[in-house]
């Protein structure tokens, strides 16, 4: 007799054979199978988080962190972190990896609740690694320092397992797609064998823009062994990244918003290339001292080098003279980034209770250093009309390639230039619990400095978080939050000559909502409100140069405020259909400048690519009978503005999954743009247009578990 064990909601369709099956008493009898179905209500919601550095469950946080788990990932055929911002309340893509979170440019990256994000500036992460992604919302500087008012994205790595497990996929799709991957957990013999981790993801396709491409390669592995007292995880990762033709800006528009050219269009040439190569080296300790003490730290290491040759589009011009854009003028590019970095970070969490309170302490510290250095070669522009040595110009409605040849243009040398930047901060947190309240109080002392070729910045800034939770039921809870962030200014504006030194700017919200697990956690919510202002931005002082050093001046008098509502849902509707959910209202609005000159990225009184609404959903439908789930999701963004002042169309794309599991095989069949609608993702700048959404593509991924 077989047993067949289904259990949706756990890891994909998640059937698996039991580990014991009853002997059946007669060979002539039938087999039984027995279908177990349990709620699917977690299969995209994670119980606890990390990156408030106290693991808390959701209901007891002051925090508002949501959640990307890895059977979400999976559903979603996700490969890189743009696959998955629009599951995001209030973030949408700005430009590379780069978002608009809660109305402000974000760029900041973190793993494993450490600094060091190994891919450089143009490339995108990839999530082979990644178990989870958890994006905390807000300002976070009492917690990790430096960072963006927005919020800041934390990528859960893979850890070593002690279980034996396997997991094999092949890939194929549209746009010549292929690849495969091989995950192997818990393969070292022995019941006090270390855990141990290896895994290999290739995949090579052509993308939707003219002459460009993708491979990509990663060797990840990691092993963990127990030190007596302590645990130690060490984990070692290899990215390589092949891009052809990028690196890719957009496709130019009119100022309403419709391309000027196919979607496809591509300025960049056959030859041209962005290619990364990093390797990352992280160890990590967890040491349970005793029932009320635990320590854990974690150092990481990554060497990232990202080459490019790309043309950059320079310009645009109407060319027979009919009213309408049509050429684009161009300019070479070769660049060489080389990244290291250096990140460290320890916490002790101490926790008794006195009486009626429960308490816990967060103590920590942390530390960072980078050093960048470009090795570029100065640009070479090209004109309207195609001369012998310089880059020529590309048709937007007929582009002809291979006209000009990067090999017979007269580059000059090399320039070398470096930037370093040191980063060092301690923190205290108190977590006291009082019946139905949880109250946290937190502040840290951070200490930075920036050094580039021209001069050297450095100082020290504090930053404060206070929070509040009332359990007003065991299912529901209010809560608010108190905090503050803070950037420092580029160290290229802190030249004396220039006005400098500044303060960084600095960034502090008001946050407030309400958290349910309702019907018996079958459905969880957040409902936030919220209002962030960031002042201290610089500008351009309209009195030009004051001391007549021939340096025009700057002045730190901007401020930005944004003001927004959010609501995210997960809901188990029945046995087996699951809904998730998320809108955002933000309004985000230059409050303050010197009237004159204008803060980055803004555009009359707003921001550039922010949306005032956007929405997603993502629900799916499994029949554990016939080991098969459909998955249908949508995401719509509201009208934005460019940075050019360009109208960026609202628009609305929907994705599709079909999911069978039989035995310990699996497919899914992913179709994302399922209505092959044409929309710009967000906008940059008039001479380089929107970046195009993806067309219509298509994959299927064919996975076998051991």
């Amino acid at each position: 007799m077989a047993t067949l064990i289904s259990v949706a909601g756990l890891g994909g369709l998640g059937f698996a054979w039991a580990d014991e099956a009853p002997t059946a008493s007669s060979e002539d009898e039938p087999d039984l199978t027995i279908i177990i179905t349990a709620r699917a209500r977690q299969l995209y919601r994670a119980q606890e988080t990390t990156s408030g550095k106290l693991e808390t469950p959701p209901l007891e946080s002051s925090l508002n962190i949501q959640v990307l788990n890895e059977e979400l990932i999976r559903d979603q055929g996700a490969r890189d972190a743009q696959d998955l911002y629009r599951n995001i309340a209030g973030v949408s893509l700005f430009s590379y990896a780069g978002v608009t979170a809660r109305g402000f440019r974000q760029e900041e990256i973190f793993f494993d609740g450490l600094r060091g994000d190994p891919y450089v500036a143009f490339s995108v992460p990839q999530l082979f690694n990644v178990e989870r992604l958890e994006f905390l919302k807000g300002p976070a500087g009492m917690l990790y320092g430096p960072g963006a008012p927005g919020g800041l994205f934390n990528y859960i790595t893979k850890t070593p397992k002690n279980e034996f497990s396997a997991r094999a996929t092949a890939v194929v799709g549209t746009e010549a797609r292929k690849g495969g991957s091989v995950e192997v957990e818990g393969f070292l013999p022995g019941d006090k064998a270390p855990a141990t981790r290896l895994g290999v993801f290739y995949e090579d396709r052509n993308t939707p823009r003219r002459n460009s491409g993708s491979e990509v390669l990663i060797l990840d592995g990691g092993i963990k062994t127990d030190l007596g007292p302590a645990a130690l995880t060490l984990q070692a990762t290899r990215y390589e990244q092949n891009l052809q033709g990028n690196r890719l800006r957009g496709v130019p528009t009119d100022n309403l918003g419709n391309f000027l050219a196919d979607r496809r269009w591509n300025h960049n040439e056959k030859s041209d290339f962005l290619d990364l190569t990093a390797n990352v080296l992280q160890a990590r300790v967890a040491w349970p001292v005793s029932e009320n003490l635990t320590v854990d730290a974690g150092l990481r290491y990554s060497k990232s080098v990202e080459r490019q040759q790309y043309h950059e589009p320079r310009g645009l011009t109407d060319s027979n003279r009919d009213g309408v854009l049509d050429l684009s003028r161009r300019e070479f590019r070769d660049q060489e980034r080389d990244l290291e970095q250096l990140s460290f970070g320890a916490n002790a969490i101490w926790s008794r209770d006195f009486g009626a309170v429960r308490n816990r302490v967060l103590v920590g510290v942390d530390a960072y250093r980078s050093e960048l250095i470009n090795n570029n070669r100065p640009s070479l522009l090209g004109g309207f009309t195609a001369v012998a040595g310089l880059p020529a110009p590309l048709s937007l409605t007929n582009p002809v390639y291979g006209v000009t040849d990067p090999k017979t243009y007269n580059l000059k040398p090399r320039v070398r230039t470096s930037a370093i930047q040191e980063r060092s901060g301690a923190y205290l947190l108190e977590e006291a619990t009082i019946g139905q309240f949880i109250a946290t109080a937190g502040v840290r002392f951070d200490r930075y400095e920036d050094q580039s070729d021209a001069s050297t910045f450095e100082d020290e800034k504090a930053t404060w978080r206070a929070g509040l939770v009332w359990r007003a039921r065991p299912d529901v809870s209010v809560y608010g939050q108190w905090a503050q962030s803070y950037e420092p200014q580029s160290v290229s504006s802190q030249d004396p000559r220039a006005g400098g030194p500044f303060a960084p700017t600095d960034g502090e919200i008001l946050e407030g909502g309400v958290k349910t697990e309702l019907l018996g956690g079958r459905l969880q919510s957040t409902m936030a409100i919220y209002r962030i202002v960031r002042g201290n931005m610089l500008q351009s002082d309209p009195r030009g140069d004051v001391d007549g050093d021939g340096i025009d001046d700057l002045v730190a008098f901007g401020e930005v405020t944004s003001k927004g509502v959010e609501f995210d849902l997960a809901a188990d509707l029945t046995n087996n259909w699951v809904l998730t959910g998320s809108y955002a209202y933000n309004d985000t609005r230059i409050t303050k400048t010197n009237g004159a000159t204008v803060i980055t990225n803004s555009v009359g009184d707003r921001f550039a690519n922010a949306p005032k609404h956007k929405a997603g959903f993502w629900t799916r439908y499994q029949f554990p009978k016939l080991g098969l789930a459909l998955a249908l999701g949508g995401d719509y963004v509201d009208v934005r503005t460019s940075i050019s002042g360009q109208k960026v169309r609202p628009y609305t794309v929907f994705d599709a999954s079909v999911i069978y599991k039989f035995g310990p095989w699996s497919t899914l069949l992913r179709v994302d743009n399922l209505l092959d609608k044409t929309y710009a993702a967000s906008g940059f700048i008039d001479r380089t247009g929107h970046f195009p959404g993806e067309p219509r593509s298509v994959f299927l991924e064919v996975s076998r578990e051991w």
